[in-house]
Order: structure tokens, then C-alpha cells, then sequence
């Protein structure tokens, strides 16, 4: 692990493993697998098992939820800190996974090289235009799941870790503004609309004190054991229990 990386995995990183360097030879899934439908299907059936092979669309969402945030907390890490774009395009990339099919690690061919631009989405143009816009198509053309879901779960951890590296001992203080910056705009370069716009709002409870709640709910509650999560929206958490009233 070079020691660039390797400095990084400290504070709010600690309890992560660092990504694997193989230039030659990785070992692991190759991450294009991933937008072979067949390929993808099987990883689904296989990680389904655990949840009694519920709903797959619940189950899809929560499998990318394990991935996005792999990537968003690794890949932010050397982007904001390093200001190092890492090789996190599916043709280049490899995953550690379970043997349930959880992504549990990356495998890079190298480091990453300097940031090009410094703007908000040239920045992360990797993570969002070679990993994320195609893998969220797939997902969603094998499960049934709306787009707009796993885009959601991609933005939310986004988000989170962009608040926890702002606490990284190699921090600046405006580290995390380019992330924010990013989920702020409604829209990309170009007028495209931005999936990522604004996936986390903050609601001040009855305590005075701000809760965290997703802009769209991740559907997990669609396996019956499962139930909503902790962040689930307010509307999400209404159908919800009304689902559940006899």
C-alpha cells in the first residue's frame, strides 16, 4: 500500500481496511461483471439469500448500499484529501466481496494520479460517469427498482462521508465543500439534471436537536424482517406503518 493511501486510513477511517494495489494479476470480481445482466442477477439471487430471497428490488438496494459505500468512502477519502482520482471506473476496477456477494473491498491497479479539474462533478467524474451511472442502469434494469433509488443510496453515503472526513486529521477546513458542493446543484454541466442533488435533509426535533433523514427512502422496509431504517423519511415511514395496519 503506498503510504499516500495508506496515511489516510486514520480518524473517522480507522476502522476500514485500505484498498488493494494490483498492478498486474488482481484478484477479486472484475467490476464490469457487474453490467452483465446474467452476472448481476446471480450476485442478487446470491446475496438475497440471507433476507429469505425477499423482494428483489429491496434486496438490489440494499446490496449497492454495502457497494456505494465502499466507493463513496474510499474514493472521497483520496479525492478530497489527496486530491487524487482513483481508478474506480468499472473496466479498471476489482471487488472483494463475501461469500454472500457483499461488496466488502476495492482492488486498484494503482493509487489514482492528480486531480485534472478541481470543479465539483470533473472532480468526481470518475466515480460518476464510469462506476455510478452505468452500474445504477443495470441495477435497475435487473431489479425492477427505480433509478432514482440507488442514485439515493449512492448520494447518501456521499454525503455522510463527506461529513466525516471533514473530521479527518487531514482535513482542511473547506475538505468537504467540493462533495457538498456537488449534492447542492440541482443540475450538471451541461443542464443534465443532478441524480445526486440533495439526497440527505436535516429536521429539527421536538429536542431541538437535527436528525438526519434520507430525501427518498431506500424501500428496504419491502422485506418484512427488515422494517424501515433510521433515516427513512417521514412519508416513507407513514406508508409504512399504514401498510402494516390490518
Amino acid at each position: 500500500m503506498p503510504s499516500s493511501l495508506a496515511r489516510l486510513y486514520v480518524g473517522p477511517l480507522q476502522h476500514l481496511a485500505p484498498p488493494t494495489i494490483a498492478p498486474a494479476a488482481p484478484e477479486g470480481m472484475p467490476a464490469r461483471e457487474l453490467l452483465d445482466p446474467a452476472r448481476l442477477a446471480a450476485l442478487l439471487e446470491r446475496f438475497g439469500a440471507r433476507y429469505g430471497h425477499g423482494d428483489r428490488r429491496a434486496v438490489a438496494s440494499l446490496w449497492s448500499k454495502w457497494h456505494f459505500s465502499a466507493l463513496a468512502a474510499h474514493g472521497l477519502a483520496a479525492n478530497l484529501l489527496l486530491e487524487r482520482d482513483l481508478p474506480l471506473g468499472l473496466d479498471e476496477l476489482h471487488l472483494q466481496q463475501s461469500p454472500e456477494g457483499q461488496t466488502t473491498g476495492l482492488v486498484l491497479r494503482h493509487a489514482g494520479r492528480p486531480l485534472a479539474e478541481l470543479a465539483p462533478h470533473s472532480r468526481f467524474a470518475t466515480l460518476l460517469d464510469d462506476h455510478l451511472t452505468p452500474l445504477v442502469e443495470a441495477l435497475a434494469a435487473v431489479s425492477g427498482a427505480s433509478p432514482r433509488v440507488f442514485w439515493s443510496n449512492a448520494g447518501n453515503y456521499i454525503e455522510y462521508f463527506a461529513g466525516a472526513l471533514a473530521d479527518h486529521p487531514m482535513a482542511t477546513p473547506d475538505a468537504a465543500e467540493p462533495a457538498r458542493a456537488l449534492l447542492a446543484n440541482r443540475t450538471l454541466p451541461g443542464g443534465r439534471r443532478n441524480p445526486l442533488y440533495r439526497p440527505v435533509r436535516y429536521v429539527e426535533g421536538d429536542d431541538g436537536t437535527l436528525r438526519r433523514v434520507r430525501r427518498l427512502c431506500c424501500i428496504r422496509y419491502l422485506i418484512d424482517e427488515l422494517g424501515v431504517c433510521g433515516n427513512c423519511p417521514l412519508a416513507c415511514r407513514h406508508r409504512a406503518r399504514a401498510a402494516e395496519t390490518p
